[in-house]
């Protein structure tokens, strides 16, 4: 299997260092498709925006120089934190071949950050007393190896054991030959099944699509509702987003930029914005923007849809094998942030909300191709937050690699 190949599917940690943030330059104008655009309406409407000119040249350098030297072809920011400002910046290209820059009103697909609304739905269920977290899977679910001995929790925590559908050959080739084939879930899932399980539940963290699936579909059995009608009614109706959305098929609203990635059989870059996300459904399939992602962040961080008790039991952290990040219910905790990641071909994400200085993170990118082995969202959200919060820096290594 080639290197490109496995850094879409596998759940190895990263371990090379991060690329050091640029010297602090000034901003770069404002009228090329590469520069960074501050955006003030996005911050705060009819404010000025900003956290301060030190603050604004430090990321508007920083920012650049880790984009640029990522190879990442458009980046969206966008910082919020009361009582000092916010930030929110397009730079570099929507579309490689037209020149068209990035804009910060396009929609994204946002990978593994689906994760977070699938296992918010699954919590609505333990509040409606539907559900128990310590319930086996296989009291929902038949045919999952070991399924009388994995409970909810561990398959939302990332503890189960189930060998990952994302690491088979024969799914990576399957999919990789025909990007715009439509899986079910028990199709991915079966690539999984053929292997033994990796560890006892509970054992340990590792990273795996293959739980969400399952998640997904207790919702669906024991709501007796699609998913996507399930999350639309029940967490993104209640929540406020209007520009978010779980795609039947290969659907994208516009405006959106193009997606770029090298996770191909040939190794060679390809466009792969229109790309069918059936294979990842409840755990990477959904499309949002940058206002929504926001709003998602502090609800998702806070539980606002939650009880207490429930939430409670989401933000139960564990570790991850990464100093400094730890894992709940389908949320990631690095360095004070709260929220999660997402890597699909062609874009990847960060949403993350820090409590204890109830400041908001938002990263959109329109690719998903490595630099010097590591996901470019975690490159560009480390030098970002190594400027905004230096006490709590962010790290997504543990979630990202899977998408």
């Amino acid at each position: 299997m080639r290197r490109t190949h496995r850094r879409l599917f596998a759940t190895a940690m990263l371990v090379a260092s991060v690329l050091a943030p640029a010297a602090v330059g000034p901003a770069a104008t404002v009228h090329a498709a590469g520069a960074l655009r501050p955006v003030q309406a996005d911050c705060r409407p009819g404010g000025p925006g900003g956290l301060g000119p030190e603050f604004d040249a430090a990321l508007d350098g920083t920012i650049e120089q880790v984009r640029t030297r990522a190879g990442v072809p458009g980046l969206v920011v966008g910082i919020w934190m009361p009582g000092k400002g916010c930030y929110v910046r397009a730079t570099g290209v929507a579309d490689k071949t037209t020149g068209a820059p990035m804009a910060t009103d396009g929609y994204v697909r946002i990978g593994s950050e689906t994760k977070t609304f699938t296992v918010t739905a699954l919590l609505e269920l333990v509040d409606d007393h539907l559900i128990g977290l310590d319930d086996p899977i296989a009291e929902y679910i038949d045919g999952v190896p070991g399924g009388d001995c994995i409970t909810l929790r561990q398959l939302a925590e990332m503890r189960s054991g189930l060998y990952p559908y994302s690491f088979d050959a024969d799914f990576q080739h399957d999919l990789l030959s025909d990007p715009q084939r439509t899986f079910t879930p028990q199709e991915v899932l079966a690539y999984g099944y053929k292997h033994d399980n990796t560890f006892d539940p509970g054992a340990q963290f590792q990273y795996s699509n293959s739980n969400l699936i399952l998640l997904g579909l207790v919702v669906e059995k024991v709501s007796g509702r699609p998913l996507a009608e399930f999350i639309h009614d029940r967490v993104l109706r209640p929540a406020h987003l209007r520009h978010t959305l779980f795609p039947v098929g290969n659907e994208f609203p516009d405006p959106h930029p193009r997606g770029y990635t090298d996770q191909t059989l040939s190794g060679a870059t390809e466009d792969a914005t229109d790309w069918n996300p059936s294979w990842a459904w409840a755990a990477g399939s959904m499309i949002s923007d940058l206002q929504d992602l926001r709003h998602w962040a502090e609800v998702v961080a806070t539980g606002r849809l939650l009880s207490p008790g429930t939430q409670a039991q989401r933000l139960k952290f564990l570790p991850t094998g990464v100093p400094g990040t730890s894992y709940g219910l389908g949320i990631l905790e690095t360095g004070g942030w709260i929220g999660h990641n997402g890597s699909i071909p062609g874009y990847e994400t960060v949403t993350v909300h820090l409590p204890a200085q109830k400041a908001t993170l938002v990263l959109m990118m329109n690719t998903d191709s490595s630099s010097g082995g590591q996901e470019p969202s975690t490159l560009i959200a480390r030098a970002i937050t190594e400027i905004i919060t230096p006490d709590n820096v962010y790290d997504g290594r543990a979630t990202a690699p899977e998408g």
